[in-house]
């Protein structure tokens, strides 16, 4: 894939961490130029209260052989989102790839809790903050992204449509949002594929995000500490091997066959034959089916 997206312009809506940096940088390392957002910048953090920034992404997009262009935006701001493309639009003149990203829920709900007893105003706001952002984003930056034949829209989410189908998702809320994004991608594809582009929902596996690596108290360096305590942390992949999904798909000429469909990184690394940065190929939705999910014993030979 190395310079594959050479003059593409990419807009990578929530990319202060997790999945979002990670497929800014990797859209970087094949040649793109990515505007990066979020809410978390260095003069201000967002409600998260984390290190991480735009700035910080912007410049791993650009060591990574790209150009990262960071523009502080809340999307839950209809003005906000519009200076945005305005912006990408004075500066570039076009939009190749758009990829839906928001999400800033995890301290939102609660694992388990019955709609009735889960905070009603949390909930609410996790909807607006996962469903509301990538609606605004898309009525803006569609236009510019349609002004070329061939665009690509990731609308990003946890779980594949199929998993989700049959299996809760944490809480009311929380399964809500993660499902109205897969059907968001859907829509967008009916409406986009005659007009010459692509929509597609997109999932990780179990990634090992900066929050994630917190909870278990390692580094990227030495997850594998985290073993001991959850064992089927095993199947985990970085930010970086979703990224990759996305620069392949960006790359792909036939990207098209995909239209509206709910495909996951282990699935797009078999198609496309890409690694994570470690040289594993997980496939972490087929090891939940297979191993975790019915208790057996963490075991990932054969899903790595």
């Amino acid at each position: 894939m190395s310079r594959s997206l050479e003059g593409k312009v990419a807009l990578v809506a929530g990319a202060t961490r997790g999945a979002g940096r990670g497929i800014a940088v990797e859209l970087g390392a094949a040649g793109a130029t990515v505007y990066v957002t979020g809410r978390s910048t260095r003069e201000r953090r967002s409600e998260y209260d984390r290190p991480e920034t735009v700035e910080d992404t912007a410049e791993l997009v650009t060591a990574a052989g790209g150009h990262g262009i960071a523009v502080p935006t809340d999307h839950l701001v209809p003005a906000e989102v519009r200076a945005l493309v305005d912006r990408v639009d004075d500066e570039q003149g076009r939009l190749d790839i758009l990829v839906n990203d928001i999400w800033g829920g995890e301290k939102l709900f609660a694992r388990d809790i019955p709609v009735w007893e889960h905070d009603l105003d949390d909930g609410l706001r996790l909807l607006r903050l996962a469903v509301d952002t990538h609606a605004i984003t898309s009525h803006h930056a569609l236009p510019l992204l349609l002004r070329r034949p061939g665009g690509l829209v990731v609308e990003m989410t946890d779980g594949t449509a199929e998993y989700n189908r049959d299996t809760y998702r944490v809480s009311f809320f929380y399964d809500l949002a993660k499902a109205a994004v897969l059907r968001m991608a859907f829509a967008l594809g009916q409406e986009l594929e005659p007009r010459g582009a692509t929509a597609l929902a997109l999932t990780p596996g179990w990634m090992r995000s900066e929050l994630m690596l917190d909870l278990f108290g390692v580094t990227e360096g030495n997850w594998r500490d985290a073993l001991e305590r959850e064992p089927h942390f095993a199947i985990s992949e970085s930010p970086y091997f979703v990224g990759r999904a996305v620069a392949a798909l960006a790359a792909d000429p036939g990207v098209s066959r995909w239209n509206g469909g709910s495909l996951s990184s282990g699935q797009l690394a078999r198609e496309y034959g890409f690694t994570d940065r470690d040289g594993s190929r997980p496939d972490a939705w087929r090891y939940l089916v297979e191993v975790q999910d019915p208790g057996r014993p963490a075991d990932v030979s054969g899903y790595r």
